[in-house]
């Protein structure tokens, strides 16, 4: 997983434990982001982008993105279930006395609500990944700073099932696309425990930049452990686009 944007009450930013990591037809619009072809969009006066991030669904090649509702729960349950072992030993610990979002539906209508709050307030964006209709994973851009710093991160994970086809960083570079050409941002940073081989592999696909190793960066299932950061800016986003075009779009 990336880094963590927990799947329980305590969340943070994550990354997927998964190797793939925490699976649509035809060639994809672009939502959230500039059409093919199209040049690079108008800036505004704090230098942000100028789009609308209002639409619900991104489109990769084989990925749609949309935020999760009430109505996932079902399918939501049994992809945390099934994948538990997957998941969690990378995922921050759930806090005593709170409610399992995985069996109690109305804590999960809550996370739900918590997430479109964050919309609104331009904080935060997430995702659930679909493939084939189906569910898969999460992705999630969350930790948005504005002012001089303009930045976010963005944490993931999958069903142990959907891994190792390249669908996360399908996802991962829809949501990067996203978070530079629709929210505006000019650095996007994942941060991975570095003994998570599978999601540091979608770091390495994405040819995202390693800056080094945060020391006991993040509480995880208990632990403080260290994260290995990646990064990416607006101008290298900007210089791969055509290849993340052809590979992922």
């Amino acid at each position: 997983m990336g880094s963590p944007s927990a799947a329980g009450t305590r969340e943070r930013v994550r990354h997927v434990t998964s190797a793939d990591p925490h699976p649509g037809a035809g060639r994809p619009s672009t939502a959230g982001g500039t059409q093919p072809g199209r040049t690079r969009p108008e800036v505004g006066g704090e230098g942000r982008v100028v789009m609308s991030t209002s639409s619900a669904e991104l489109v990769g090649r084989r990925v749609r993105l949309r935020p999760l509702a009430v109505t996932d729960f079902a399918a939501w349950r049994d992809v945390r279930r099934r994948s538990a072992d997957w998941l969690l030993k990378w995922e921050p610990a759930r806090l005593d006395g709170y409610p399992d979002p995985v069996e109690d539906r109305q804590a999960f209508a809550a996370r739900c609500g918590a997430r479109e709050r964050e919309r609104q307030l331009g904080s935060g964006y997430g995702f659930g990944v679909f493939v084939g209709g189906r569910l898969a994973g999460e992705m999630n851009l969350s930790g948005i700073q504005r002012g001089p710093f303009q930045n976010g991160f963005i944490g993931y994970w999958i069903d142990e099932s959907f891994a190792g086809h390249g669908y996360t960083p399908e996802g991962c570079a829809v949501a990067l696309r996203f978070a530079f050409e629709s929210v505006g941002l000019h650095r996007i940073q994942i941060s991975i425990i570095p003994r998570n081989a599978p999601s540091r592999r979608v770091a390495e696909k994405l040819r995202l930049r390693e800056e080094g190793v945060a020391v006991r960066f993040l509480e995880i299932n208990g632990v403080w452990e260290d994260h290995v950061c990646y990064a990416i800016t607006a101008e290298e986003w900007w210089e791969r686009r055509g290849d993340y075009e052809q590979e992922w779009f």
